[in-house]
């Protein structure tokens, strides 16, 4: 069986065929509860369940419990053929069997259909860093003269220091640092919380900023735009782009190569997989382990660059 799926220009709003709405509203609500999953990542395994959904309606299977592995199968070869990339085959897979494994623990099902969907083979990314001269340069970018800079640099370093998600950073609550002790209270993904050890450098260059820059308050967020308000990310990521341009560098910017090269230089200078994981607040120490490829790099680019037979 095979359904023609085409690329749509708008998303596909028809409504997804009952049984299915209720099988996906009853697995979301699971992995909300059980598994504190962040809103993004709920949406996300929405929007493809959902898109499953309607392309199995289409194909006549409008309640899950009729759908066949054959039918599964069909699906993941259509999503190929309207131009997925294997990372996002790899995340419609998953949330479908997913789904579908919720689905046979609740006994909603006699037999689970997905578990023979082939993986398709993802590649990971190796992630784009800075040299630690770049950050030097970006650091040194920021004016001292100015509040604005004070606070940017402030911002800048403390990413750097502790690698933060630029969205930890810009809701940093003041009641999350703590000076004296050298380290940040920080909520990330899933609403966890962490503690992440800030560094000297970055302890001084945030008290000065909460010292001469910020309002004294008891609350709010730690960073304020020019305007009193709580900084936004597109704000930070351009101001972070400003700096990286006036200290010459022309190549990929964004908070998040900040954050990777937080990871990098870690694990360049000797520091445990594990402790940059729980820094990072990874799940899953896989994930932590994209930067062992960055550090196994280096470590060629150096062996053939300076070894008599490299």
């Amino acid at each position: 069986m095979k359904v023609r799926v085409t690329r749509r220009r708008e998303p596909d709003t028809r409504p997804v065929p009952l049984a299915w709405a209720g099988a996906i509203q009853g697995y979301l609500a699971w992995i909300v509860g059980e598994r504190a999953l962040a809103t993004n990542t709920r949406l996300a395994y929405g929007a493809d369940l959902a898109r499953a959904a309607r392309w199995m309606g289409d194909a006549g299977r409008e309640d899950p419990a009729a759908v066949r592995h054959e039918d599964l199968a069909a699906y993941m070869v259509a999503l190929h053929d309207a131009g997925l990339d294997p990372r996002s085959l790899a995340r419609h897979r998953s949330a479908i069997r997913q789904l579908f494994r919720w689905m046979l623990t609740e006994n909603l099902l006699a037999d689970d259909p997905s578990v023979l969907i082939g993986a398709p083979r993802v590649g990971r990314r190796v992630p784009t860093v800075f040299s630690e001269a770049q950050v030097e340069a970006i650091l040194a970018a920021p004016s001292d003269l100015d509040p604005l800079g004070v606070r940017d640099r402030a911002m800048i370093e403390l990413m750097y220091a502790t690698g933060l998600r630029v969205t930890e950073l810009v809701t940093l609550p003041l009641k999350g640092v703590h000076l004296e002790g050298g380290f940040l209270r920080v909520r990330g993904k899933g609403n966890k919380e962490r503690m992440v050890p800030m560094g000297d450098v970055a302890r001084d260059r945030l008290l000065e900023y909460l010292r001469d820059v910020r309002p004294p308050s008891g609350d709010g967020p730690v960073f304020l735009s020019r305007l009193g308000r709580a900084m936004t990310r597109q704000n930070f990521w351009e101001r972070l782009v400003r700096y990286a341009r006036l200290a010459g560098l022309r190549g990929k910017v964004s908070p998040h190569v900040l954050r990777h090269s937080f990871a990098t230089h870690l694990l360049n200078h000797g520091a445990d997989l594990r402790v940059v994981q729980a820094m990072l607040g990874h799940a899953d120490i896989s994930t932590t382990q994209i930067y062992t490829h960055v550090t196994r790099e280096r470590l060629k680019a150096v062996h053939a660059q300076f070894h008599p037979r490299g």
